[in-house]
């Protein structure tokens, strides 16, 4: 096939503008992995959370750290156990905990609430099955949300075992009392969950849920030897949820 002088450079010219822009398209169709804290990536930071069972005081009608929770992201209040969404909530020992069920638990640990969120797992399943990487995970382990790419399939739910995550059935805004304007709201379709807090982790805030709790009973942090989230768990017994599926959930409970 003959090619004159015109047509080679119009293709060359062509290629090379296609070269040029991959690095552009790369960087819009890849969810951002900006480290929390520092702003740096790299550093190997793992973050995690740990819940003083003993302290927290939600057996006592405290919800605190779930309305700073809702409050800060715009989690609308739906009555329908269908269609509610939730980012942090409360359970009973038995439904936090039901794999590790056992006739000697403590009568005061089993009637006592347990706050329940996304466990940003080390090993997330809900990240493996997102066709659309709406769901990926930071290097700090943060498992995020992007409400964008989100489709509505659901097979980040189905492939959570923690129920963590909500579908919005709805839309959502009707039933906000207020809005958060520095937090997007979301759409009808899509999932939605914890992140912990990774947009006030940027300006050097702590969670919501831990600045909320009155008695200290939140610990968050980088899971590195020093911190005081490593401290605390290193020199209390401590137990995580559904652990033989090898999640690695980064939630743990004192008890």
């Amino acid at each position: 096939m003959n090619i004159n002088r015109r047509k080679f450079l119009q293709i060359t010219g062509l290629a090379f503008l296609a070269l040029a822009a991959k690095p552009a398209i790369d960087l819009i169709s890849k969810p951002a992995l900006v480290h929390a804290l520092d702003g740096k990536i790299g550093d190997n930071k793992r973050l995690a959370m740990a819940i003083d069972l003993k302290s927290c005081t939600a057996g006592e009608g405290c919800v605190d750290c779930i309305n700073a929770c809702h409050s800060l992201h715009n989690v609308p209040e739906i009555r329908s156990k269908k269609e509610e969404i939730k980012w942090i909530w409360n359970a009973s020992y038995d439904q936090a905990f039901a794999e590790q069920k056992n006739e000697f638990v403590k009568e005061a640990l089993r009637d006592r609430p347990v706050l329940l969120l996304c466990n940003h797992c080390e090993n997330p399943p809900c990240v493996r099955v997102c066709p659309t990487q709406a769901t990926f995970q930071r290097e700090d382990g943060i498992v995020m949300m992007d409400y964008h790419r989100c489709i509505g399939c659901r097979y980040c739910m189905a492939a959570c075992p923690f129920g963590a995550r909500s579908f919005n059935w709805s839309d959502p805004r009707p039933y906000l009392k207020t809005t958060d304007p520095d937090f997007p709201t979301r759409t009808k379709g899509v999932v939605e969950k914890c992140n912990f807090c990774e947009e006030r982790l940027l300006s050097g805030k702590q969670p919501a849920c831990v600045e909320a709790c009155k008695n200290g009973a939140i610990i968050f942090g980088e899971m590195t030897p020093g911190t005081d989230i490593y401290r605390v768990v290193s020199k209390n017994y401590t137990i995580r949820r559904k652990v033989d599926l090898g999640t690695q959930p980064q939630v743990y409970y004192i008890i």
